[in-house]
C-alpha cells in the first residue's frame, strides 16, 4: 500500500501530463487529477494511468487546491500537490521511492521541494530563480490551501517543515514557448493580482503566513511581500527589476532568461500597477468625497 497520494491540477494538458506521469510512474502512488473542463486528450491520458478524476470549475489556483484537499477522501498519510507542467527529477523520484514516514520527525508536517524553472527551453539560473523552494508535500489533514492569496497559490501546514535541497522539481510550461500564450496568461493573472492588492489596501485580506526574513521559504516570501505592498505604484516594478536583474545577476542568464526576467520581473508588475490604479480611480469616481 502506498503512503503517498499525488494530486495534479489540469486543463488541456495533453502536452504536459504524460511527461509528469511518466516521471512518477514507479512510485505506485495514489493518483488524483482535478480537471477544470479539458477538451483535449487530458482525461484519456489520466484514464490510461488509472488516475481518479474530479471536476471543478476553475476560479483561481488557491480555490482549486482547496477543492482538492476538501473533496478527496485520502487514504495515505502524505500528499503531494503538483501542476501538470512539473516533472519529478530522478533525484526527487529516488527520495520519494525510498520515503519512510517513520524517519520523519512526528512534529514535521511539511516538506519543501527545490523547483528549477525553465523558460523557452533554458533553465533560469540567476535573478533569484536558481533554487525556488515550494511546500509541495505534507501530512494528510495537516495541509491546506492559502485562500488569502488570489493568484500565488501555496500550501500551509501546522507544525514544522523541512527542505529537500536535492529534491528537485522541474517546471517547464511548453505552451509558454509561444510568447503570445505567456502574455495572455499573465494578462489574466494581472487581473487577479490587482484585485487582490486592492482588497489588501481595503483591509479585506491579510497574510496567513507570518512574515519572517529568517523563517521558512514561505515566511521569507511573506516578508518581502509585506515590503512590496508598501512601495509606491509604478516605481516598484523598476526597483524589483533592478534588484533582480543586477543585484541578483539576472543579466548573466541566457537570452531566454533575460527575456523572462524583463517580462515577469518588470512588464507583469507594471501591468498590475496600472490595473490597481484603474480600479482605485474607478472606485473613487463611483464614491466621490462629499
Amino acid at each position: 500500500m502506498s503512503n503517498i497520494s499525488v494530486v495534479i491540477l489540469t486543463f488541456n494538458e495533453e502536452q504536459h501530463l504524460p511527461r509528469l506521469l511518466n516521471s512518477i510512474k514507479g512510485l505506485e502512488a495514489n493518483l488524483y487529477i482535478i480537471d477544470s473542463g479539458s477538451t483535449d486528450k487530458t482525461l484519456e491520458i489520466a484514464k490510461q494511468y488509472n488516475a481518479t478524476v474530479l471536476y471543478n470549475k476553475f476560479e483561481n489556483h488557491p480555490k482549486q487546491w482547496h477543492f482538492a484537499l476538501t473533496n478527496i477522501n485520502f487514504s495515505t498519510p502524505w500528499i503531494i500537490g503538483l501542476d501538470a507542467d512539473h516533472i519529478v527529477s530522478e533525484q526527487l523520484f529516488t527520495k520519494l521511492k525510498k520515503f519512510n514516514e517513520q524517519a520523519i520527525p512526528s512534529d514535521v508536517n511539511g516538506i519543501y521541494f527545490n523547483r528549477h524553472n525553465y523558460f523557452k527551453g533554458k533553465r533560469l539560473k540567476y535573478g533569484g530563480y536558481k533554487n525556488k523552494y515550494l511546500l509541495k508535500m505534507f501530512r494528510t489533514g495537516k495541509g491546506q490551501s492559502d485562500l488569502n492569496e488570489n493568484m500565488d497559490h501555496r500550501f500551509i501546514v501546522e507544525g514544522k517543515t523541512i527542505v529537500w535541497h536535492d529534491g528537485i522539481l522541474k517546471e517547464e510550461n511548453l505552451k509558454e514557448n509561444e510568447i503570445s500564450f505567456w502574455l495572455n496568461k499573465h494578462n489574466r493573472y494581472s487581473d487577479l493580482v490587482a484585485q487582490e492588492e486592492v482588497e489588501r489596501i481595503n483591509k479585506l485580506r491579510s497574510q496567513t503566513i507570518k512574515p519572517s526574513f529568517w523563517g521558512s521559504p514561505d515566511q521569507r516570501i511573506a516578508w518581502f511581500k509585506s515590503i512590496w505592498w508598501r512601495l509606491p505604484l509604478y516605481w516598484r516594478p523598476f526597483f524589483y527589476f533592478t534588484y533582480r536583474f543586477f543585484f541578483k545577476l539576472g543579466f548573466l542568464d541566457s537570452k531566454e532568461g533575460r527575456l523572462f526576467h524583463f517580462l515577469q520581473g518588470f512588464w507583469f508588475r507594471l501591468i498590475v500597477d496600472v490595473k490597481i490604479d484603474e480600479i482605485l480611480k474607478t472606485k473613487n469616481n463611483e464614491n466621490p468625497k462629499v
